[in-house]
């Protein structure tokens, strides 16, 4: 790593900003999210007051385009190549480099630290590690992290996660496609954070552990994701199409994280693996749930309306106790149901 100051004038001329975004097959490329237009404001006119600094350094990475030679006592002199372009990335500081561009006068000096990445790869790697300990949201780090290799282990399951997420929200047989909100896609609803705990949950202790450890363990694990939230569209179709998390708790953080313990249950307890066995075992749901309207009654005097459960992990708990021990029931008592006769009778 090495540290300069610099005018924002040669700042802008050696480093960009790359947007995360997706081309038409779903390939994530760029890593920054979207400007903030009100943080970029409030930073520019701080620094067009006269006594204005900014101390925090403006990261940059270089994979191409920089030579860097040693002079002794620790000074470097620094040549960066910008005939073909700014080879510089911005891996931290987007919105001060933003509000810079924004100055009249270009001659503000800040200070830079300049990474030498030898691909792509450690420049991808270096973003999230660097911006994981800092408020950057949650869901730009996670949508990055199947691109990055070498994660630490905690992070390890969540990248997983994120993929699945990912394809789910870009492939055509999926039931999601297009409708999980990320930095891709910001017109999306159903939050990413909510998908990727059912996957994340699945595969840490449920069927998708055991799929992983099988031939195309992935593929299986893509798939019954699929049959399951397409037999939840076909038994709850009112309470899905045209909805949001505003107008129905089916399409909510919390219905979708609770829905996917039913599909561990299900995929468990009664072999199910397609939509149409999925959707036979949500038959005795029908009529005792209140996604757009009325109320929940999850017992013991535990009567709320239908909005009052919200995306926290004990409203989460509750109503998918709730849905489990119905289907529970409904599994065991099917189960338990005699055998029709071998030879129905003839009469006469």
């Amino acid at each position: 790593m090495l540290t300069f100051a610099a005018s924002a004038t040669d700042v802008l001329g050696f480093a960009s900003i790359d947007r995360i975004a997706r081309d038409a097959d779903g390939r994530l490329s760029g890593f920054q999210r979207p400007q903030v237009a009100g943080h970029i404001r409030e930073i520019r006119d701080y620094l067009e007051k006269p006594g204005a600094v900014l101390p925090n350094p403006i990261v940059v990475a270089f994979t191409r385009g920089v030579d860097v030679q040693e002079t002794g006592r620790g000074i470097c002199r620094v040549t960066i190549d910008t005939t073909a372009g700014p080879p510089g990335l911005v891996v931290d500081g987007q919105q001060r480099l933003s509000a810079l561009r924004q100055l009249p006068n270009k001659d503000f000096q800040v200070f830079v630290s300049a990474l030498v990445c030898r691909d792509e790869a450690e420049l991808r790697r270096q973003f999230v590690l660097i911006n994981n300990t800092r408020p950057l949201p949650k869901s730009l780090i996670y949508e990055l992290l199947p691109t990055v290799d070498e994660l630490p282990e905690r992070l390890g399951g969540r990248s997983a996660a994120a993929a699945m997420t990912a394809r789910l929200n870009h492939d055509k047989r999926s039931p999601f496609q297009g409708r999980i909100h990320q930095h891709t896609n910001p017109a999306g609803t159903i939050t990413d954070t909510a998908v990727q705990k059912v996957v994340l949950n699945s595969l840490n202790d449920g069927v998708m552990r055991e799929f992983m450890r099988q031939p195309d363990g992935e593929e299986k694990c893509f798939r019954l994701v699929c049959e399951f939230y397409h037999a939840v569209k076909s038994v709850f179709p009112e309470s899905w199409w045209d909805h949001k998390p505003t107008t129905s708790r089916l399409v909510h953080g919390a219905g979708i994280q609770a829905m996917g313990y039913v599909m561990e249950v299900l995929a468990l307890l009664d072999g199910a693996r397609s939509w149409d066995e999925f959707a036979r075992g949500m038959e005795c749901l029908k009529g005792r749930t209140a996604w757009t309207e009325g109320h929940w009654d999850f017992g013991n005097g535990d009567v709320r309306h239908w909005k009052a459960v919200q995306n926290v992990n004990r409203d989460v708990v509750t109503l998918a106790q709730y849905l489990i021990g119905i289907v529970r029931a409904d599994i065991k008592a099917r189960k338990a149901a005699p055998a029709g006769p071998l030879f129905a009778g003839t009469g006469g």
